[in-house]
């Protein structure tokens, strides 16, 4: 996440090209900068599917039809809502500045309202703007022109941070730097960084016009064919590029697996990462967590199924304090050591993976005390295209410790000094390698 500017992107984003210093500083490097980052709550959410439906498979789910809106004024209910509606107008009517008064506004302070009273950070109401664009992210893909945009504190628009890889902006001629004027001939100033990505998504092969000031000062109209562009939520290229020890030695026989988040894809590209790591000569695997702030819950369960034969993975334990225990199966990659680097911002989803591996035996945990987010959520659409996240149950690690507001805590704990910073040094994934080789050593 870029401090003090919004951020977003039209396809997946792999983080500004930078020195690891700023990867050190935030704690994340070539880092996938998906939607989920950027909306806020979604930051830390693990969800899971409805009892009754797929609330991230069906473009449909459950919603609030008229009955359940009926609650509001229900007699099953001490309260009235209706109320709400009655001081509405009271206000509207009789309150002495009345351009303070906007229907919509107050209408929206009044469910955050409700949401606040709750006092849980992982219950929330999103709004349709937002929502419309997190939903793709769960999928690992969406339609649009494959962008990263911010929008820098005092200006009017949008800027290009940068075209990604052989997507539709970049064979278009979109550069880095470019400003965002007019959309299909609209001017594009003031808008937030969600009302541009709303505009500019769109069915995949249809095109959209783009006006762009370049930094030259030349002002250039662009067509752009949409497409659909894929977020790849894992990659093998470390921090800098390559792993090395804490001599500098470059080394090539750990496999290095980071994971963004966890979406509908994830598993599916470990599956094939683990193919090619069990078929080279690798002592061991480093799994790197750190920024990744969590996804589905199935997707992660698989993923940590893949690395046990046995053992409990994660407890559920709902409302009415049942519990539903989720267990491991034959796994994939079950020989070759595993190392974990996780940081301050690692939650929900690599909790889960991390605490999972650790207390059964299976890996190591390096770095720095996880976030502490240990809710499973579950997403009600709602009928104007927003969306309710509901906190449905706490999990528990196998060992039975709670996660939310504790964390994982490291083996190893590993921060960055200012020293490591100005040396561009990764301690965390050094550590990593050591105690690999270490291990290795003392078979």
């Amino acid at each position: 996440m870029l401090n003090n500017t919004e951020n977003n992107d039209f396809g997946s984003t792999e983080g500004n090209d930078g020195t690891l210093s700023k990867f050190l500083v935030a704690g994340l490097s070539i880092v996938i900068a998906l939607l989920l980052l950027s909306v806020g709550f979604l930051g830390r959410v693990i969800t899971e599917p409805s009892p009754v439906t797929d609330v991230i498979e069906n473009a449909a789910p459950s919603g609030i039809d008229q009955s359940a809106s009926n609650l509001l004024s229900s007699s099953a209910s001490d309260v009235d809502f209706g109320l709400l509606g009655e001081i509405l107008i009271i206000l509207e009517d009789e309150y002495v500045e009345p351009e303070r008064i906007e229907s919509e506004y107050m209408h929206s302070a009044a469910i955050n309202g409700m949401f606040e009273a709750l006092d849980d950070p992982h219950t929330a109401y999103i709004p349709p703007s937002s929502f419309a664009l997190s939903r793709d992210d769960f999928f690992g893909a969406f339609q649009g022109i494959g962008a990263t945009v911010n929008k820098p504190i005092g200006s009017d628009f949008v800027e290009i941070v940068r075209p990604l890889p052989d997507s539709p902006a970049e064979a278009a001629g979109i550069k880095i730097g470019d400003v965002i004027l007019e959309v299909d001939g609209d001017s594009a100033k003031g808008w937030s960084v969600e009302e541009a990505v709303l505009r500019i998504r769109g069915p995949q092969g249809s095109p959209v016009e783009l006006l762009v000031r370049h930094l030259d000062g030349s002002e250039e109209l662009i067509v752009v064919v949409r497409d659909e562009i894929k977020l790849p939520s894992v990659s093998t290229i470390p921090p800098g590029g390559k792993l090395v020890d804490k001599e500098g030695n470059e080394v090539d026989n750990i496999a290095y697996i980071r994971i963004y988040s966890f979406t509908r894809r994830t598993p599916t590209e470990i599956e094939a990462l683990l193919k090619e790591v069990n078929a080279g000569q690798y002592i061991g695997i480093i799994l790197d967590v750190r920024g990744n702030p969590g996804g589905l819950l199935t997707e992660t369960t698989e993923i940590v199924d893949m690395f046990l034969d046995e053992g409990i993975i994660v407890i559920e334990v709902d409302r009415n304090r049942n519990e539903k225990i989720i267990s491991a199966s034959e796994g994939q990659s079950t020989d070759l050591p595993i190392v974990i680097i996780q940081d301050e911002s690692s939650a929900s989803g690599s909790e889960l993976l991390a605490a999972a591996l650790q207390e059964n035996g299976r890996a190591l945990v390096i770095g720095e005390p996880s976030f502490g987010k240990g809710t499973v959520n579950h997403v009600r659409e709602l009928s104007n295209g927003g969306a309710v996240y509901v906190s449905i149950a706490r999990w528990l690690t196998p060992d039975r410790n709670q996660i939310e507001s504790r964390g994982v805590i490291p083996d190893i704990e590993r921060k960055f000094t200012m020293e490591d910073i100005d040396a561009q040094k990764d301690v965390q994934a050094e550590e990593a390698i050591a105690v690999l080789q270490k291990q290795v050593e003392n078979q």
